[in-house]
């Protein structure tokens, strides 16, 4: 995904002063140039899927390869939402909305093409067992997504055994677990030592309103996320070679 920064625009335009830009009109600065571009850009910034898959169909018919579109369009467009995102100039439901737009028109472009899309990478997702409470689980989902990952969404309420036997079937890069009760979340030392004993030592992402950061380091595959905006930014750690250890180090709070 590009990496959208408005911070320049937003110093530009000083948006201290006494008229501040909307969220649309600081997009707007961020837009590409690109007349075939611009406007799936602009509908998944909308969050409108009608417009996003129009606007796609519009670039296919001017001879745009619809998997490019993704990586040229889709994703550019979810990267001016989440940058504004991190810069609280957008909110949590107008990423979710945006997420879906971008994830209409990446369905639609992959079966207008004969060929794959290659994701960033892949990640395993799930509410632990006993828990039904799926909201973080979802919006972990949508903002990996957004940032150019797979994501196997097991659901909530997932028993041990589908979790380890999904991880062997995906091997996914990381896998991410969710808990917001205190008698769900001693799931994770069961996963986590269940990884071991198949040699599978890949990051478990575990977050939750159940979840503390001295829960998650008592046991050895454990990175805590109290953020979900901070699922993505640890995956792509992950691909830089990052291990736990590291992976501590940036994201827990000391």
């Amino acid at each position: 995904m590009i990496n959208i920064d408005p911070s320049g625009i937003l110093v530009r335009y000083n948006v201290k002063a006494e008229k501040e830009l909307s969220p649309e009109e600081v997009a707007k600065e961020l837009y590409p140039e690109d007349v075939v571009i611009r406007p799936i850009v602009e509908a998944v910034f909308e969050g409108d899927e009608d417009d996003v898959i129009n606007a796609l169909e519009e670039a296919i018919s001017a001879g745009r390869d619809p998997l490019s579109l993704i990586d040229d369009a889709l994703m550019p467009g979810m990267g001016i939402v989440s940058g504004l995102y991190d810069h609280g100039i957008l909110f949590l439901p107008d990423v979710i909305i945006s997420a879906h737009a971008m994830t209409d028109g990446i369905e639609y472009c992959k079966q207008m093409s004969s060929s794959t899309h290659e994701f960033k990478g892949k990640v395993v997702s799930f509410v632990v067992e006993g828990d039904m409470h799926d909201i973080g689980k979802k919006i972990v989902t949508v903002l990996l997504r957004a940032n150019g990952y797979e994501v196997i969404d097991l659901g909530s309420d997932v028993l041990v055994s589908e979790v380890i036997s999904a991880v062997k079937k995906e091997k996914p890069l990381m896998l991410s677990g969710t808990a917001l009760m205190t008698t769900t979340m001693y799931s994770f030392k069961e996963i986590n030592n269940l990884l071991l004993e198949n040699n599978i030592r890949i990051p478990f992402v575990c977050g939750g309103g159940a979840v503390k950061q001295d829960f998650v380091f008592g046991y050895e595959l454990g990175v805590y996320c109290e953020d979900a905006a901070d699922a993505p930014k640890i995956a792509d750690e992950i691909l830089k070679g990052a291990g736990v250890e590291e992976l501590r180090g940036k994201f827990h709070r000391h």
